[in-house]
């Protein structure tokens, strides 16, 4: 995320600052409110990576430039756009679109919900139990129409879809579940048998970085159907876009 936005800013002319907390005075006690106000008088646009939902949501609240969802536990919105651009890329558009989700209900799968709800695609999700996505994000996003479906099975999110998607088992904080999560999610491996249950022209997207034989086989991440480093790079020119959408409208 760092890098694609860094680079996709230089490339568009501009310059990017990359500031940690360390580097902000927010690592001394300053509040959000008053960072985002600070910053504010001197930069463009902010791209925030950070764990908490609410972070981002009180520094744009309070910022008077754009800010972008760079990644929170929530959402991943960005990572979305690319792989959407991608799906498009390799199927000519979006229409009659079926998308199967494979794993845990976490941050991919809810941006996965909203861009269903969205474009009108429709999106199965296969989570084991008590890993479902939330139901804060799921419910509304089918009470407004989204052709979201929770299944049991890989096999069922998988059948006649055109995409297959996967993430880790143990997202950013969740380090401390890991041995808990592998066993929980024992048979949630996207592999052949996942990928031959789908359209014959399927893809597989995954937004990395990937833990070969858990989420994913090697097989299949390095497979003909695997779309991921065409995913990768349309992460730069989404970002690109992202940034012109917002900063030609200041």
């Amino acid at each position: 995320t760092r890098v694609s936005f860094e680079v996709g800013m230089v490339q568009l002319g501009g310059h990017a600052l990359f500031l940690s907390p360390r580097d902000t005075q927010i690592g001394r006690g300053e509040t959000l409110q008053d960072t985002a106000r600070v910053l504010s008088r001197y930069v463009d646009a902010v791209m925030i990576r950070t764990f908490s939902q609410e972070t981002l949501e009180t520094f744009a609240r309070y910022s008077t430039v754009p800010v972008i969802n760079g990644l929170t536990d929530l959402l991943h919105p960005c990572q979305i756009l690319a792989d959407l651009l991608t799906v498009a890329e390799r199927r000519g558009g979006l229409d009659d679109l079926t998308v199967a989700w494979v794993g845990d209900g976490n941050n991919m799968a809810h941006s996965w919900i909203n861009a269903a709800q969205a474009l009108g695609f429709t999106l199965r999700l296969a989570c084991p139990a008590g890993y479902q996505p939330d139901e804060a994000i799921l419910g509304p996003a089918q009470a407004a129409g989204a052709r979201a479906y929770l299944v049991t099975e890989p096999l069922q999110a998988a059948d006649g879809a055109h995409v297959v998607t996967t993430d880790v088992w143990a997202s950013m904080g969740q380090e401390e579940e890991q041995a808990i999560r592998k066993e929980a999610f024992a048979g949630y491996t996207v592999d052949r048998t996942v990928m031959a249950a789908a359209d014959p022209a399927a893809v597989f997207l995954h937004c990395l970085p990937a833990h070969r034989g858990e989420e994913v086989t090697e097989e299949v991440l390095e497979g003909p159907q695997s779309a991921v480093w065409d995913e990768a790079e349309n992460r730069l020119h989404v970002q690109k876009a992202v940034l012109v959408s917002l900063l030609s409208e200041r």
